[in-house]
């Protein structure tokens, strides 16, 4: 459904890749989707750990592992998900001064997606 499960906030100029294994751990999940950014061996291993399967494509430049690509396609859920938090206007023009108050702003968006 591309609902959200679970958030970590990191800033703004920090990798998204920082938090990836703790944003999945003791997740029951087939599948862990990424984009190119989350390539990493040490991060497969950790999704294989779990007993799922990575669905990330390689980099250029790291060894070739194959890709599931029309499951790959799938990950545009997490990207209408970003949409749908884009059109409350709180989150999108980060009125929040405190990380406490964004989390808990998003917190309460992300209730009332799943609600819909």
């Amino acid at each position: 459904m591309g609902n959200p499960l679970r958030f970590i906030l990191s800033p703004g100029q920090a990798s998204d890749y920082i938090h990836a294994q703790a944003l999945i751990k003791d997740l029951l999940a087939d599948y862990v989707l990424g984009d190119k950014g989350y390539d990493s061996t040490a991060f497969r291993e950790a999704i294989a750990e779990q007993g799922a399967v990575a669905v990330i494509p390689p980099r250029t430049t790291s060894p070739q592992v194959s890709c599931d690509y029309v499951l790959y396609c799938e990950r545009n859920l997490v990207e209408r998900f970003f949409l749908k938090i884009k059109h409350f206007r709180r989150l999108a023009t980060r009125y929040e001064q405190t990380p406490r108050a964004f989390l808990s702003m998003l917190s309460i968006v992300s209730a009332f997606i799943w609600a819909r």
